[in-house]
C-alpha cells in the first residue's frame, strides 16, 4: 500500500480527537527530540514553528462561525495559542526555557487521550 493510500484510510478512519491527538504528539516529540539533542535558540526553530502552527490552527478553528466547543474553551484555547505564540519567541531568543511548551503539550495530550472517552 502506498504512503498515499494509507494517508486516505487513516484519514477516513481516524476521529477529530485522534487526529488532534497524534498531530500534538507528533509535534511535542520533535520538540522533546531537539532539545534533548542539544538544539536551542533559534535552532529549535523548524520544530517550535511547527508547533505555533498547530496552536494558531487550533485558535483560528475556535474562532470560526459553527465551532461547537462551549465558548468558555473556545476562549481558553485561543488564549493559550496567544501564550504560546509568546513564549516560543521567548525560547528561541534564549530568554525562556521550553518545558513549559512541552508540559502545555501533555496536558492536552492526557486530556484528548483514548483513555479519557473511556472514562
Amino acid at each position: 500500500m502506498s504512503l498515499a493510500a494509507y494517508q486516505r484510510v487513516r484519514t477516513l478512519a481516524e476521529t477529530p480527537r485522534a487526529t488532534e491527538h497524534r498531530l500534538i504528539s507528533e509535534v511535542t516529540r520533535a520538540i522533546e527530540e531537539a532539545w534533548t539533542g542539544g538544539l536551542r535558540g533559534a535552532a529549535l526553530m523548524p520544530p517550535l514553528h511547527r508547533n505555533r502552527e498547530m496552536r494558531s490552527t487550533f485558535a483560528a478553528s475556535c474562532g470560526a462561525v459553527g465551532n461547537a466547543l462551549p465558548p468558555e474553551l473556545r476562549a481558553g484555547l485561543i488564549s493559550l495559542s496567544l501564550w504560546v505564540d509568546r513564549h516560543t519567541s521567548a525560547v528561541m531568543a534564549g530568554t525562556e526555557p521550553v518545558e513549559p511548551l512541552l508540559e502545555v503539550n501533555r496536558l492536552l495530550l492526557d486530556g484528548l487521550s483514548p483513555r479519557r472517552l473511556a472514562a
